[in-house]
Protein backbone atom coordinates (compact mmCIF):
# COMPACT_ATOMS: atom_id res chain seq x y z
CA UNK A 1 0.00 0.00 0.00
CA UNK A 2 1.38 3.43 -0.44
CA UNK A 3 2.95 5.29 2.40
CA UNK A 4 1.68 8.72 1.32
CA UNK A 5 -2.42 8.49 0.72
CA UNK A 6 -3.43 12.10 1.30
CA UNK A 7 -0.38 13.64 -1.18
CA UNK A 8 -1.14 10.79 -3.77
CA UNK A 9 -4.81 12.80 -3.68
CA UNK A 10 -3.47 16.22 -3.57
CA UNK A 11 -1.23 15.43 -6.90
CA UNK A 12 -4.25 13.87 -8.65
CA UNK A 13 -6.46 16.90 -7.68
CA UNK A 14 -3.71 18.93 -8.63
CA UNK A 15 -2.87 17.33 -11.87
CA UNK A 16 -6.84 17.72 -12.94
CA UNK A 17 -7.11 21.43 -12.19
CA UNK A 18 -4.01 22.26 -14.13
CA UNK A 19 -5.78 20.60 -16.75
CA UNK A 20 -4.20 17.53 -17.11
CA UNK A 21 -0.51 19.62 -17.98
CA UNK A 22 1.96 16.56 -17.68
CA UNK A 23 5.03 19.32 -17.67
CA UNK A 24 3.31 21.23 -15.40
CA UNK A 25 3.14 18.16 -12.65
CA UNK A 26 6.78 17.35 -13.69
CA UNK A 27 8.35 21.14 -12.28
CA UNK A 28 6.36 20.56 -9.29
CA UNK A 29 8.01 17.05 -8.27
CA UNK A 30 11.50 17.72 -9.61
CA UNK A 31 11.32 21.29 -7.98
CA UNK A 32 9.77 19.68 -4.78
CA UNK A 33 11.98 20.06 -1.27
CA UNK A 34 11.54 15.72 -1.23
CA UNK A 35 12.78 15.73 -4.88
CA UNK A 36 16.45 18.02 -3.44
CA UNK A 37 17.28 16.29 -0.50
CA UNK A 38 20.61 14.62 0.09
CA UNK A 39 20.90 10.69 0.09
CA UNK A 40 22.97 11.38 3.63
CA UNK A 41 21.34 9.48 5.91
CA UNK A 42 20.45 11.97 9.22
CA UNK A 43 20.72 9.70 12.70
CA UNK A 44 17.41 11.34 13.81
CA UNK A 45 15.63 9.80 10.66
CA UNK A 46 17.08 6.84 10.34
CA UNK A 47 15.72 4.64 13.57
CA UNK A 48 12.31 5.65 12.84
CA UNK A 49 12.57 5.36 9.12
CA UNK A 50 15.08 3.05 7.91
CA UNK A 51 14.08 1.87 4.29
CA UNK A 52 12.45 6.15 3.84
CA UNK A 53 9.03 5.06 3.30
CA UNK A 54 8.56 8.59 4.64
CA UNK A 55 10.77 10.01 2.23
CA UNK A 56 13.49 11.45 5.31
CA UNK A 57 16.10 11.57 2.43
CA UNK A 58 16.73 11.39 -1.23
CA UNK A 59 17.95 8.37 -3.07
CA UNK A 60 21.39 7.30 -4.12
CA UNK A 61 21.67 5.44 -7.17
CA UNK A 62 25.07 5.05 -9.57
CA UNK A 63 24.56 7.42 -13.04
CA UNK A 64 24.30 5.40 -16.35
CA UNK A 65 27.41 5.05 -18.83
CA UNK A 66 25.68 8.00 -20.68
CA UNK A 67 26.18 10.24 -17.86
CA UNK A 68 28.83 8.90 -17.09
CA UNK A 69 30.83 9.80 -20.08
CA UNK A 70 29.17 13.44 -20.21
CA UNK A 71 30.42 13.89 -16.47
CA UNK A 72 33.89 12.73 -17.29
CA UNK A 73 34.25 15.00 -20.66
CA UNK A 74 32.82 18.01 -18.87
CA UNK A 75 34.80 17.66 -15.66
CA UNK A 76 38.06 17.66 -18.03
CA UNK A 77 37.02 20.67 -19.42
CA UNK A 78 36.79 19.08 -23.08
CA UNK A 79 33.07 18.37 -23.82
CA UNK A 80 30.82 20.54 -26.73
CA UNK A 81 28.39 22.45 -26.26
CA UNK A 82 26.73 22.69 -29.12
CA UNK A 83 22.89 22.27 -29.45
CA UNK A 84 21.56 20.09 -32.04
CA UNK A 85 23.05 18.83 -35.40
CA UNK A 86 23.62 15.35 -36.82
CA UNK A 87 24.05 12.21 -34.83
CA UNK A 88 28.21 11.65 -34.04
CA UNK A 89 30.03 9.06 -33.92
CA UNK A 90 32.54 8.75 -30.70
CA UNK A 91 35.26 6.35 -30.02
CA UNK A 92 34.10 2.57 -30.52
CA UNK A 93 36.20 -0.37 -30.82
CA UNK A 94 37.09 -0.99 -34.73
CA UNK A 95 35.73 -3.66 -36.39
CA UNK A 96 32.42 -3.86 -34.36
CA UNK A 97 29.74 -3.21 -37.25
CA UNK A 98 31.81 -5.63 -39.67
CA UNK A 99 30.46 -8.99 -37.82
CA UNK A 100 26.84 -7.81 -38.54
CA UNK A 101 27.27 -5.91 -41.86
CA UNK A 102 25.56 -7.02 -44.97
CA UNK A 103 28.24 -5.37 -46.40
CA UNK A 104 31.58 -6.14 -45.83
CA UNK A 105 33.12 -2.97 -46.41
CA UNK A 106 30.94 -1.44 -43.54
CA UNK A 107 32.71 0.20 -40.98
CA UNK A 108 32.64 2.36 -38.10
CA UNK A 109 34.86 5.01 -38.12
CA UNK A 110 35.10 7.91 -35.46
CA UNK A 111 34.42 11.55 -36.21
CA UNK A 112 37.48 13.72 -35.56
CA UNK A 113 37.81 16.61 -33.43
CA UNK A 114 34.39 18.46 -31.70
CA UNK A 115 32.23 15.87 -32.89
CA UNK A 116 34.13 13.08 -30.43
CA UNK A 117 33.12 15.27 -27.35
CA UNK A 118 29.86 15.80 -27.97
CA UNK A 119 26.87 14.75 -25.40
CA UNK A 120 25.95 11.46 -25.50
CA UNK A 121 22.45 12.19 -26.16
CA UNK A 122 23.80 13.05 -29.98
CA UNK A 123 25.97 9.53 -30.78
CA UNK A 124 24.63 7.33 -33.38
CA UNK A 125 23.59 4.04 -32.36
CA UNK A 126 23.27 0.92 -35.01
CA UNK A 127 20.46 -0.92 -34.02
CA UNK A 128 21.93 -4.26 -34.04
CA UNK A 129 25.30 -3.43 -32.41
CA UNK A 130 25.12 -1.46 -29.04
CA UNK A 131 27.68 0.84 -27.81
CA UNK A 132 29.82 -2.12 -25.84
CA UNK A 133 30.46 0.96 -23.36
CA UNK A 134 26.69 1.88 -22.88
CA UNK A 135 25.54 -1.80 -22.92
CA UNK A 136 28.43 -2.95 -20.06
CA UNK A 137 26.68 0.36 -18.09
CA UNK A 138 23.30 -1.11 -18.45
CA UNK A 139 22.14 0.13 -21.15
CA UNK A 140 18.82 -1.24 -23.09
CA UNK A 141 19.13 -2.62 -26.69
CA UNK A 142 17.28 -1.12 -29.60
CA UNK A 143 15.58 -4.51 -30.63
CA UNK A 144 12.95 -4.30 -27.93
CA UNK A 145 11.67 -1.37 -25.79
CA UNK A 146 12.29 -1.58 -21.68
CA UNK A 147 10.25 0.47 -19.15
CA UNK A 148 12.49 -0.23 -16.23
CA UNK A 149 15.92 0.40 -15.84
CA UNK A 150 18.65 -2.11 -14.78
CA UNK A 151 21.34 -0.60 -12.63
CA UNK A 152 23.88 -3.58 -12.30
CA UNK A 153 27.92 -3.64 -10.36
CA UNK A 154 30.23 -5.74 -12.32
CA UNK A 155 33.93 -5.59 -12.65
CA UNK A 156 33.51 -5.05 -16.53
CA UNK A 157 32.35 -1.61 -15.42
CA UNK A 158 35.41 -0.81 -14.22
CA UNK A 159 37.42 -2.25 -16.51
CA UNK A 160 35.43 0.34 -19.43
CA UNK A 161 36.23 2.71 -16.41
CA UNK A 162 40.51 1.94 -16.94
CA UNK A 163 40.43 1.19 -20.86
CA UNK A 164 38.20 2.93 -22.77
CA UNK A 165 39.79 5.73 -24.68
CA UNK A 166 37.30 8.32 -23.40
CA UNK A 167 38.19 8.18 -19.76
CA UNK A 168 41.91 7.70 -20.60
CA UNK A 169 41.58 11.07 -22.33
CA UNK A 170 39.58 12.63 -20.06
CA UNK A 171 41.55 12.02 -17.08
CA UNK A 172 44.55 13.43 -19.51
CA UNK A 173 43.00 16.78 -19.88
CA UNK A 174 41.79 16.61 -16.27
CA UNK A 175 45.70 16.37 -15.33
CA UNK A 176 46.57 18.96 -17.22
CA UNK A 177 43.75 21.25 -15.65
CA UNK A 178 45.62 20.61 -12.29
CA UNK A 179 48.92 21.09 -13.39
CA UNK A 180 48.53 24.34 -14.93
CA UNK A 181 47.27 25.92 -11.41
CA UNK A 182 50.46 27.61 -9.47
CA UNK A 183 50.14 25.58 -6.55
CA UNK A 184 51.93 22.60 -4.67
CA UNK A 185 51.08 19.16 -5.35
CA UNK A 186 48.81 18.45 -2.40
CA UNK A 187 46.43 21.67 -3.39
CA UNK A 188 46.16 20.05 -7.00
CA UNK A 189 45.30 16.95 -6.01
CA UNK A 190 42.97 18.16 -3.50
CA UNK A 191 41.53 20.68 -6.97
CA UNK A 192 41.26 17.59 -8.96
CA UNK A 193 39.59 15.45 -6.71
CA UNK A 194 36.88 18.50 -6.09
CA UNK A 195 36.40 18.99 -10.32
CA UNK A 196 36.11 14.82 -10.55
CA UNK A 197 33.22 14.21 -7.46
CA UNK A 198 32.54 18.40 -6.28
CA UNK A 199 34.03 17.73 -2.91
CA UNK A 200 36.79 18.18 -1.41
CA UNK A 201 39.28 14.82 -0.52
CA UNK A 202 39.86 13.74 3.34
CA UNK A 203 43.30 13.87 4.50
CA UNK A 204 43.52 10.02 4.84
CA UNK A 205 42.32 10.15 0.76
CA UNK A 206 44.61 12.76 -0.19
CA UNK A 207 47.21 11.08 1.38
CA UNK A 208 47.05 7.75 -1.09
CA UNK A 209 46.94 9.90 -3.99
CA UNK A 210 49.75 11.56 -2.78
CA UNK A 211 51.61 8.49 -2.47
CA UNK A 212 50.14 7.78 -6.00
CA UNK A 213 51.31 10.87 -7.66
CA UNK A 214 55.21 9.39 -6.47
CA UNK A 215 54.73 6.32 -7.25
CA UNK A 216 53.69 7.08 -11.23
CA UNK A 217 56.37 9.73 -10.92
CA UNK A 218 58.79 6.81 -10.28
CA UNK A 219 56.95 4.45 -12.63
CA UNK A 220 56.95 7.06 -15.44
CA UNK A 221 60.52 8.28 -14.86
CA UNK A 222 62.02 5.12 -15.08
CA UNK A 223 59.63 4.31 -18.68
CA UNK A 224 59.45 7.31 -20.62
CA UNK A 225 57.64 4.95 -23.54
CA UNK A 226 55.06 4.07 -20.98
CA UNK A 227 54.90 7.49 -20.38
CA UNK A 228 54.48 8.49 -24.29
CA UNK A 229 52.35 5.86 -24.91
CA UNK A 230 49.39 6.45 -22.21
CA UNK A 231 49.67 10.58 -23.15
CA UNK A 232 48.93 9.38 -26.97
CA UNK A 233 45.94 8.20 -26.22
CA UNK A 234 42.81 10.13 -27.78
CA UNK A 235 42.54 12.37 -30.66
CA UNK A 236 43.16 15.77 -28.44
CA UNK A 237 46.86 16.82 -27.92
CA UNK A 238 48.72 16.82 -24.73
CA UNK A 239 49.87 20.22 -23.52
CA UNK A 240 53.77 20.28 -24.89
CA UNK A 241 54.94 22.52 -21.95
CA UNK A 242 54.16 20.84 -19.19
CA UNK A 243 56.83 17.76 -18.26
CA UNK A 244 55.73 14.39 -19.82
CA UNK A 245 56.64 12.53 -16.66
CA UNK A 246 54.43 14.95 -14.58
CA UNK A 247 51.58 14.68 -16.71
CA UNK A 248 51.18 11.23 -16.72
CA UNK A 249 51.72 10.69 -13.28
CA UNK A 250 48.92 13.02 -13.03
CA UNK A 251 47.04 11.60 -15.24
CA UNK A 252 46.92 8.53 -13.69
CA UNK A 253 46.08 10.02 -10.36
CA UNK A 254 43.58 11.69 -12.10
CA UNK A 255 42.20 8.20 -14.31
CA UNK A 256 42.17 6.74 -10.20
CA UNK A 257 39.56 9.42 -9.04
CA UNK A 258 37.62 8.78 -12.30
CA UNK A 259 37.06 5.24 -11.25
CA UNK A 260 36.01 5.73 -8.20
CA UNK A 261 32.34 5.38 -6.83
CA UNK A 262 31.77 8.76 -5.93
CA UNK A 263 32.37 9.67 -9.63
CA UNK A 264 29.77 7.22 -10.90
CA UNK A 265 27.14 7.92 -8.18
CA UNK A 266 24.19 10.39 -7.76
CA UNK A 267 23.65 11.71 -4.26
Amino acid sequence: MPSHRELLDWLAVEFIESGWDVQAMHRLIVTSAAFNQSSKRSHGLNDPDPENRLISRGPRYRADGFVIRDLALQVAGIASDQVGGPSVKPYQPSGLWESVAANAGTRYKPDQGDSLYRKSMYTYWKRAVNPPRQTIFDASGREVCNVRVRRTNTPLQALVLMNDPTFVEAARNLAQRALQLDATDDERLSQLAFWAIAKRPSSSTLKVMSRSLSYFRDHYRADPEAAEKLLAVGESKPDNQLDATELAAMTAVAHLILNTDEFITVE
